[in-house]
């Protein structure tokens, strides 16, 4: 992955998206994200206006661009780190230590010791062994243990991989207590890409009783971390950011009072709308004559950076010079030699009947999980180039 740091005439700066004003004004050799810089600074203020005294610790995994995490340290922002790359990518854009949370809970003993090594102070963990580690490697260190979530309507729920059990919690707070770390509180995630806010009541409801359960145990818990799972505009309606937060919020205090430090963890919510993808149709078949279905073939796909299309999870919005034409559905798939990468079938999507090989199509909300996502080189198609406006 390339970046490219490039001013926009002013003719394009009150566009309401002016990524994408810049994607259709330029060509690209190959598939590039184009990024506004500005519009990432605007979806933090949105958040952190409804959030109120939760402070944002931005998911550095949904896009780590040097250039969003160093104005994410302008804006005051926390961050959410997965590996020891993540930190280092935090401190290089100028974030305090004390401003990094180590979120994993499957960490590698090095990286332990390196987050402790330049003053991370806060780990996550859900097995007894992951707390052995860190009680090694960062000794004394402050840790909240995640905790499982039911499927709660998310369109890409994070179920059963991560997390523990409310009874194991309170045996791990008290193991943790005996390595001589802080057992300081929990944490979950309600699932990516959750549209509507009273989704979260029910997983809250779970999380207070484990939160309670642990207070009446003796553990003077005082840190809520409440995880991602804002949405993103992907064509379905959601709430604007600052109502969504506000409204996460009024259902986390009518459940836990006052909490000294409540964590939120956005990502997707924080970039997605910020980034759009300039893309080629490489192909217009129909696999015979009377197949219902044209097969639109794009030099990008899930291993270029359309990961989120797996399970048709994440539904893509896409723009051609034709959408004033007759529209009809077709099956979208990527250029690899791989019968994985058909991006939709079981939902079609509509594009114009006239599309060629050759045109241009633009994918719009594709600034979270796509540059992070792509492959190196699969087939030789090379990873998505980024540009910044």
């Amino acid at each position: 992955m390339t970046a490219t740091f490039l001013g926009l005439s002013p003719a394009h700066s009150a566009s309401a998206s002016r990524a994408e004003a810049y994607a259709r004004a330029h060509t690209f050799e190959r598939p590039t994200l184009v990024l506004d810089l500005d519009r990432v600074a605007q979806q933090y203020l949105a958040l952190e206006a409804g959030l109120g005294n939760a402070h944002i610790h931005y998911a550095i995994k949904a896009n780590p661009a040097p250039e969003i995490l160093s104005r994410l340290v302008a804006l005051g922002s926390g961050f959410d780190a997965a590996s020891r790359v993540e930190i280092q990518m935090c401190l290089d854009a100028g974030a305090a230590p004390s401003h990094i949370s180590f979120g994993n809970t499957v960490k590698k003993p090095s990286d332990i010791a390196f987050a402790h090594s330049v003053g991370v102070d806060v780990f996550a963990a859900d097995a007894s062994e992951e707390l052995e580690k860190i009680a090694q490697h960062a000794p004394g260190a402050q840790v909240y243990i995640r905790l499982l979530v039911d499927a709660s309507g998310a369109d890409w729920p994070l179920t059963r991989k991560f997390g523990t059990t409310r009874d194991n919690a309170l045996a791990l707070m008290a193991e943790a207590r005996a390595l001589d770390l802080r057992p300081v509180g929990l944490s979950f995630h309600v699932g990516s890409q959750t549209r509507d806010p009273m989704m979260w009541a029910p997983v809250l409801d779970g999380i207070a009783a484990v939160w309670d359960a642990a207070h009446d145990a003796g553990f003077a818990l005082d840190l809520l971390n409440i995880g991602g799972g804002f949405p993103a505009f992907y064509g379905d309606d959601i709430p604007h950011p600052t109502a969504y937060a506000a409204r996460v919020m009024e259902l986390v205090h009518a459940r836990f009072g006052d909490v000294p430090r409540v964590m939120a963890e956005p990502g997707r919510s924080m970039v997605a709308e910020a980034g759009m993808i300039a893309a080629e149709v490489l192909l217009v078949s129909r696999k015979s004559p009377d197949d219902l279905h044209r097969w639109v073939y794009l030099d990008i796909g899930k291993f270029s950076g359309l990961a989120e299309t797996m399970d048709e999870a994440i539904r893509y919005q896409f723009a051609t010079d034709r959408d004033h034409e007759a529209m009809g559905p077709c099956i979208l798939a990527g250029p690899s030699c791989d019968s994985a990468d058909v991006l939709y079938e079981k939902r079609p999507v509509a594009l114009p009947l006239g599309l060629k090989s050759g045109e241009r199509i633009w994918i719009r909300n594709c600034g979270a999980y796509t540059t992070t996502y792509a492959s190196i080189g699969f087939n030789g198609f090379p990873p998505l180039d980024v540009v910044i406006v």
